[in-house]
């Protein structure tokens, strides 16, 4: 049965309270910036990027009411209701406390610190079991309430390489709103809260933590961090899709069909198949990961 909102509040974010909780000085953000719509925040951040390296620096964040254009993985297209979601992206010019760039090999992994930090940030307010789907989806009852794009940004003189995270989570979203039937939202799941401004806090608070964790580590994700925990042990623990029998939907109509057995070092997926094979996917290599029916 579809549930539908009619009498839904979808007020503003708050943009002053954000930006005290969460921006210097008392906060770790350099900067963050709210618009009423746009095509994509990550196309525009990237821009902004590309363009100023001064002023926008690492941990700088571009959040929406609306997005009219926004993109998945593959160039699939996100869009929703104004102030139905949390649209944000933020800025990454990972760096070791040393100030040294981490290796982009490792850069890899931005999206997925991205989506263990959304799914903590559920669990913490909206009080959710969330989990990370491998390569950039966040779900709920096995449900997408979120996808998570991360695109580099380059530059001709040689400056090390910035990342744009984009993050959108379905907030108040009805069931006719979804864009797909295998999506929902926090209020289909009937989350502790739908407040987008306390949803977008904690995300961005957790994603800093566990972002500076990760770059102290020089960008590997099996360095254990203070705590006694690593990057690949969390999401290890958070992610649904280890463990399953998977079939990954390759361009040009392959497949791999196995195990999901865990992440390499890049943060691609290891697939054993029946007879032993170990396989690695590469995020940017496969159209579909989808469990796999016939096992």
């Amino acid at each position: 049965m579809s549930q539908s909102f009619p009498d839904v509040d979808r007020p503003a974010l708050d943009l002053d309270g954000l930006s005290d909780a969460v921006c210097a000085p008392l906060g770790p953000y350099r900067r963050l910036e709210l618009v009423e719509s746009t095509g994509s925040t990550n196309a525009d951040l990237a821009a902004k990027a590309a363009a100023d390296k001064v002023g926008w620096s690492d941990l700088s964040v571009l959040t929406a009411e609306e997005q009219t254009a926004g993109r998945g993985r593959l160039d699939r297209e996100w869009t929703a209701p104004a102030r139905s979601s949390v649209i944000v992206s933020i800025l990454l010019r990972p760096h070791n406390r040393a100030g040294m760039p981490l290796p982009t090999q490792s850069y890899g992994w931005c999206s997925l610190v991205a989506a263990l930090a959304l799914a903590e940030a559920l669990g913490d307010h909206a009080k959710l079991e969330a989990t990370v789907k491998w390569p950039n989806d966040v779900l709920v009852n096995g449900k997408k309430i979120s996808g998570i794009l991360a695109q580099m940004v380059t530059y001709p003189d040689g400056t090390p390489p910035a990342v744009v995270v984009g993050t959108g989570l379905n907030v108040t979203l009805a069931a006719e709103e979804l864009p797909v039937p295998t999506a929902t939202s926090v209020a289909l799941e009937k989350g502790a809260t739908t407040d987008r401004t306390v949803l977008l806090m904690s995300y961005l608070r957790i994603f800093a933590q566990r972002y500076r964790q990760f770059c102290d580590v020089n960008g590997k994700a099996d360095a254990e961090w203070p705590d006694g925990t690593s990057l690949l042990s969390r999401l290890s623990a958070a992610m649904s899709t280890l463990g399953q029998q998977v079939r990954a939907e390759l361009p040009g109509g392959a497949e791999i069909v196995g195990e999901a057995v865990g992440l390499d070092s890049y943060g691609a997926l290891r697939v054993r198949s029946a007879d032993g094979t170990e396989h690695v996917v590469a995020a940017g290599d496969v159209v579909h990961l989808r469990p796999d029916e016939g096992s």
